[in-house]
C-alpha cells in the first residue's frame, strides 16, 4: 500500500506540465468507448488499449458481469450504461474477459465460491450456469472457451437495454466481444460469425 501512497503524493509533481490537459478534463468528458471489464487487478484497460485519461468510461465488476435489464431493478451497471450512452454518448462498448478469471471458474465449480455469499449471488445475474454440463478445467486453456461464451452472454445481456437497442437500431453505437490474456498481454476479439476470437 506504500507504494501507492507515494504514487498519489508524488502524482501532481508528475502532471504540473499537462495543466491545460487536465483543465480541459475539469471541463467535461468525452470517452471514445465504455469499457467492461473484470475487477480483476491483472486487467488494467489504460495498459491495454494505451488509454489516456478521458479516452475511456470504465466499469468493472467480479466477472464483467452485465445483469439484464430489469426495469424497477437498482443495478450499478445498469446505471453506468445508461449514463454512458444518455449523457456521454459513446458510440462504442467493450465487453473484456480475460484468462484465469475467477468468476467464471466459480461459475464452473460452485464450491470455489462456497464460502462468498455476495459473491455466490452476484454470479447467478450472470445469465448461465455453466458448470452442470460442462466437464470442470483444470488448465488455463480450457477454462478460455468458457470465458469467451461468458463474455458473449455478457454481450447479449446489453442488447435487453432500451438505450442500447435503440442506438444500435440507429446505428449509433458499435458492440465489441473482447477476451485478455494475462501471461501474453494478446487482446482476441470475437470475429463476424460471432463465435470466433481472432487477434485483433
Amino acid at each position: 500500500m506504500q507504494s501507492l501512497i507515494e504514487h498519489a503524493r508524488q502524482f501532481p509533481a508528475r502532471i504540473a506540465g499537462q495543466q491545460d490537459a487536465y483543465a480541459a478534463l475539469a471541463r467535461g468528458q468525452r470517452p471514445q468507448a465504455l469499457f467492461i471489464t473484470c475487477s480483476d487487478s491483472r486487467v488494467v484497460p489504460s495498459l491495454i488499449t494505451g488509454a489516456r485519461p478521458g479516452d475511456v468510461f470504465e466499469v468493472r465488476t467480479a466477472g464483467n458481469i452485465v445483469p439484464p435489464w430489469q426495469p424497477r431493478a437498482a443495478c450499478a451497471v445498469g446505471g453506468s450504461l445508461e449514463f454512458a450512452l444518455e449523457a456521454l454518448e459513446v458510440p462504442d462498448i467493450v465487453v473484456c474477459g480475460h484468462s484465469h478469471c475467477g468468476a467464471v471458474q466459480g461459475l464452473l465449480r460452485e464450491q470455489d465460491v462456497r464460502s462468498m455469499p455476495l459473491v455466490r449471488r452476484w454470479l447467478t445475474r450472470a445469465g448461465h450456469r455453466t458448470g452442470h454440463d460442462a466437464p470442470e478445467p483444470s488448465t488455463g486453456e480450457e477454462l478460455t472457451p468458457a470465458v469467451q461464451r461468458h463474455v458473449l452472454t455478457q454481450l447479449g445481456h446489453l442488447r435487453t437495454y432500451p438505450c442500447v437497442a435503440r442506438r444500435l437500431d440507429s446505428g449509433r453505437l458499435r458492440l465489441h466481444a473482447w477476451f485478455y490474456t494475462v501471461e501474453s498481454g494478446e487482446v482476441l476479439a470475437c470475429a463476424a460469425d460471432g463465435r470466433t476470437f481472432r487477434p485483433l
